[in-house]
């Protein structure tokens, strides 16, 4: 709401009310109280005209009796609303403030103060450094408010973020916080719009300067009071040692607090049982011997094991999925399971509390596994999983573990001996059913001092966990309420018995668009923060983080990419605090000169239908790509030479297709006397590069084909499969990865084997979206699409009539059958 005139007559006197220690603003509606001889006479006299007063803050509140000197010159022309004449003679007023008023002279006379005033015009000024400032002084206030400041109250903050004119929010920000009179005056003196913005931005700026001060002296003061809380507490165990010297009877009275302990505990009776024993031998042991020093830290051990302690299952169904989601992009099958275990979860205690069920049964849990290359969510999703439950979280890093101790403790007859590192999580935890991390289990070593996968085998076993004996401890505690969850980043290497106890869950490798959402959501927040910067301080484009995707990481997880958006990050902070820049935008053009040069270039299309060039496509756990396959034919012994650093199964594809080719020879218009005189060069670059796997078959075949016929291959055309010598195409994995790959690098059509079909139900139809897919069932059908004038090309060399009609049939079977836009 902008400042407006009253219609009022400006150009007679106008009484004057002075005020203390304060400034009143245009459109501000607040009451006055006025207890002063020369206050009460102004108001009265605006009353007996038209109701029309100036208000003017004193230079100094000491002085009781103002004069016109003791006055500032600029003032508030206000509107009486109200008033109300108290038992003492004083006044109470409601008034309307509508404009800031310039006093041109003043007149004194009787005890009253009237004054010639003449409205102040204020221009906006610059319009877009007005709107500039008017975001940063919002954002300050919002940051002062959020700092707990008490200078104001939460509905008035509330009132004053809801104001959308730029004056009147600087105007209410400068009446509401403890600014000096002097400043708050210079507000209102302001000449223009953008001046009274940039002096309430200046004076809020100081006082965030002296809340961090604040704030650093309290913390300053606390760790002085602790360290004098730690010398207190230090001098009375010295002086609890001088006594228990002095042969007092301290050490009763620790036995007794230990059976005290014990029988609060509620233990179950074979525990009970060893430690009253040990009690009962400290009971009559010096207290200095060594072996009452190992019996008391055992006693310690167990009475603060939780054996009965457990949180309460969080069983909202619905909570715990906004959980997941709101902290995971992706994982879907995750989420489903620990949702899945929710709902049966919520299904056994119905049937216990009717008397259907035991505990054992109820409170059984399921132990799972996540496999998956490193930085795609494995460890970071358990704790989302205790979160969603309401469960504690533990997690125990098993990489290097090579003693079968570290899961099941050691014996108390060796000196310095402790619970293994599942009690010792248990303890930590404070309940009996946390969710406990084993983070990669697939590294666990073994050596003389034995094996702890083997050790490992009783605690994820749910027929056995229930009574696990840990040796130091040397009596069971149940381990069947706990939600065991393991990680590793190769199923392979974990032995066979411990991974058939455990649900195996499989986490794929990201693709680039999971990448971009994960960095948006999670990744660019995080780092933002971490990094000092507002969140209005920095912004990346789609396209940038996209770049930085694929032209920067080569990776499964966003490890990588979160430490180059952390590099961003603290290269627009420098800019920001060197007074280059308020805001740093980054986009695709300019990423460049933040990270330099682009590290990996995804291969593309050939450049033209090419004879022997066939397109496959791999794919690894940081992602799939495509690949050229080239075969050349020169003079020699009919030999086959395989380069590019292929592995055994990728040679003995391309012996495959060799076969398939000569045993097709005659149909396909090959003179027997190529195959028996020539040598047959078969390369996949890059030659530094190792390659292995079945899935090349197809392109491996195709490119010699094209070689024998002089037939080009379809540049557009990228395919997939595994061969057999009667020319089968068989399925493969990884086939979403290897599409994704193949888009960017712009193919057209995809080839895959039929039997992949299923796996399309799981790729979401946007990634498709201008790619043809063509389920292939046979290399005849892959022939028929891969090559210049496809199968009909191919016979017309060979000239057999009864081959085309059956290649024909399976063509156009696989056509109807196979073809997806």
């Amino acid at each position: 709401m902008a400042e407006t005139p009253n219609p009022t007559d400006f150009s007679a006197p106008i009484p004057v009310c002075p005020v203390r220690g304060s400034v009143l603003y245009p459109t501000m509606v607040m009451p006055i109280d006025a207890g002063r001889g020369i206050s009460i006479r102004a108001i009265n006299a605006a009353l007996d005209r038209d109701r029309t007063i100036v208000i003017a803050s004193q230079r100094d509140r000491d002085v009781e009796e103002p004069k016109p000197k003791d006055l500032y010159e600029v003032g508030t022309a206000c509107n009486i609303m109200r008033m109300k004449k108290n038992p003492d003679g004083s006044i109470q007023m409601l008034v309307r403030a509508f404009a800031r008023v310039r006093i041109d002279r003043f007149h004194a006379s009787s005890g009253l103060i009237e004054a010639d005033v003449t409205p102040v015009e204020v221009p906006e000024g610059d319009a877009v450094m007005v709107q500039a400032t008017f975001r940063e002084l919002k954002e300050k206030f919002a940051d002062l408010v959020e700092n707990g400041s008490r200078q104001v109250q939460h509905e008035v903050a509330q009132f004053v973020m809801n104001l959308e004119d730029a004056g009147q929010f600087a105007d209410y920000v400068a009446y509401h916080l403890e600014f000096k009179l002097a400043d708050k005056q210079a507000v209102l003196e302001a000449a223009s719009v953008e001046e009274r913005l940039r002096k309430v931005l200046l004076l809020i700026d100081t006082e965030l300067e002296l809340q961090e001060t604040q704030r650093r002296l309290q913390r300053e003061v606390k760790e002085e009071i602790d360290r004098n809380q730690r010398e207190y507490f230090l001098r009375e165990q010295i002086k609890a040692l001088q006594k228990e010297l002095s042969g007092s009877d301290d050490e009763e009275d620790e036995v007794e607090a230990f059976r005290q302990k014990l029988e609060e505990l509620d233990l179950p009776e074979v525990v009970l049982k060893e430690a009253q024993r040990e009690l009962n031998r400290l009971s009559r042991m010096h207290p200095d011997s060594a072996e009452a020093s190992v019996i008391r830290t055992y006693l310690t051990t167990l009475t603060e094991l939780p054996w009965n302690t457990r949180s309460e299952d969080r069983l909202d169904i619905g909570m715990a999925g906004k959980i997941l989601e709101e902290d995971h992009y992706g994982l879907e099958k995750v989420k489903d399971r620990v949702l899945e275990y929710l709902a049966v979860r919520k299904l056994k205690e119905e049937r216990a509390k009717k008397g259907e069920l035991d505990a054992f049964e109820v409170n059984k849990g399921p132990i799972l596994l996540f496999v998956g290359p490193p930085g795609v969510g494995k460890t970071s999703i358990a704790k989302s999983i205790a979160k969603a439950l309401g469960r504690e979280y533990v997690r125990i890093s098993l990489g290097g573990a090579r003693d079968e101790s570290d899961i099941r403790g050691h014996r108390r007859t060796y000196i310095g001996s402790m619970p293994g590192r599942i009690i010792q999580g248990i303890r930590q935890a404070g309940t009996k059913n946390p969710v406990f991390l084993l983070d990669e289990v697939d590294k666990l070593g073994a050596s003389y001092q034995g094996d702890p996968s083997s050790a490992l085998l009783e605690v994820l076993d749910p027929a056995q966990n229930n009574n696990f004996v840990d040796h130091y401890l040397g009596v069971p505690f149940d381990l069947s309420e706990v939600l065991f969850v393991a990680t590793a980043n190769y199923a392979q290497q974990i032995p066979e018995a411990l991974a058939d106890r455990m649900e195996l869950i499989e986490f794929s490798s990201y693709i680039e668009q999971e990448k971009l959402e994960i960095a948006k959501r999670y990744l660019l927040p995080r780092q933002v923060t971490e990094n000092g910067l507002k969140p209005n301080q920095l912004n990346m484009s789609d396209g940038a983080i996209s770049t930085v995707v694929t032209s920067y990481t080569r990776e499964a997880g966003v490890r990588n990419l979160e430490r180059l958006i952390g590099t961003l990050c603290r290269k627009a902070a420098r800019r920001i605090a060197e007074g280059d820049a308020k805001r740093v935008r980054i986009t695709e053009r300019s990423l460049e000169g933040y990270l330099g040069a682009q590290r990996f270039t995804p291969e593309s299309e050939a450049e033209d239908n090419l004879v022997g060039v066939a397109t496959g496509m791999y794919y690894t756990p940081v992602g799939g790509d495509i690949l050229f396959v080239e075969t050349s034919i020169t003079p020699g012994k009919g030999g086959l030479v395989l380069t590019g650093q292929l592995g055994d199964v990728m040679k003995e594809s391309a012996r495959a297709a060799l076969t398939y080719a000569k045993s097709n020879a005659e149909r396909f218009g090959i003179p027997r006397e190529v195959l028996d005189e020539s040598e047959i060069h078969i390369h996949v670059p890059a030659g530094s590069t190792p390659k292995e796997g079945p899935s090349a078959g197809v392109a491996l075949a195709t490119s010699l084909v094209s070689a024998l016929t002089g037939l080009p291959v379809r540049k557009d055309v990228a395919m997939t499969g595994e061969i057999t010598l009667r020319g089968r195409v068989l399925p493969i994995g990884g086939l979403k990865e290897k599409i994704l790959g193949a888009k960017r690098a712009g193919i057209k059509h995809i080839l895959f084997p039929v039997k992949n079909a299923a796996d399309m139900k799981d790729i979401a139809t946007h990634l498709t979206k201008n790619l043809q897919m063509h389920e292939v069932d046979d290399l005849d059908d892959v022939l028929e699409r891969a090559l210049v004038g496809g199968m009909e090309a191919l016979e017309r060399r060979g000239g057999g009539g009864g081959s085309r009609k059956r290649s024909r049939r399976r063509s156009g079977k696989a056509s109807e059958a196979g073809v997806r836009a």
